[in-house]
């Protein structure tokens, strides 16, 4: 397990703690169990993005909060050959045994007051046939940059190739993987509400 997840649970803990709020509390606010939370913030299970924005909600975060590496005020840079150096942070399909579906790069973690969420991510191959799909407030715009992906999307499914992208609204539910279980790499870039 890389350091990344490690800090995103260490940073919900904090939160927390200094919120003054019990896991119960958090449970109650966000609708996930309590066990949820506490697997989440001791790095037992790794997250999907559905229960982290409800986790941020119920704490009155941003997203963005527990990926924040400084408190940059003006534009960020990311240039790619410190992206390539960047650890990534990798979010769960909602599959036991598929951990490392995805492996997000953030593009903007200095930048504070974001309401959008950029990132690379390089999607894994996957034998995974049955996805659990998800949803959380908000919009997403994909990019391929090359590959091909499917997103399942309500009862729609859509193939998208290198240079095809999609905006929808995220409040209905989703999954974003391979085309064949194949490898791909996206932009992505997330917009969720505070």
């Amino acid at each position: 397990m890389n350091s990344s997840n490690n800090a995103v649970g260490h940073k919900i803990r904090g939160l927390r703690e200094q919120k003054q709020l019990s896991v119960d509390e958090i449970a109650e606010r966000s609708g996930l169990s309590a066990e949820q939370i506490k697997a989440i913030e001791t790095d037992e299970t790794l997250p999907s993005l559905g229960p982290l924005i409800k986790i941020a909600r119920a704490l009155g975060v941003r997203l963005g909060t527990f990926l924040d590496d400084n408190d940059a005020l003006g534009p960020v840079v990311t240039r790619a050959e410190d992206r390539e150096h960047d650890r990534s942070i990798s979010f769960s399909n909602d599959a036991a045994d598929a951990r490392k579906h995805m492996e997000y790069h953030p593009l903007a973690k200095q930048k504070t007051g974001r309401h959008m969420e950029p990132f690379i991510v390089d999607i894994n191959p996957s034998e995974e046939r049955e996805f659990q799909l998800s949803a959380h407030e908000g919009e997403e715009f994909i990019y391929v940059m090359s590959g091909e992906i499917e997103i399942d999307y309500g009862k729609e499914k859509y193939v998208l190739r290198q240079g095809d992208s999609i905006f929808y609204d995220s409040i209905v539910k989703h999954h974003v993987h391979g085309a064949g279980g194949q490898a791909a790499k996206i932009l992505a870039v997330i917009y969720i509400p505070l």
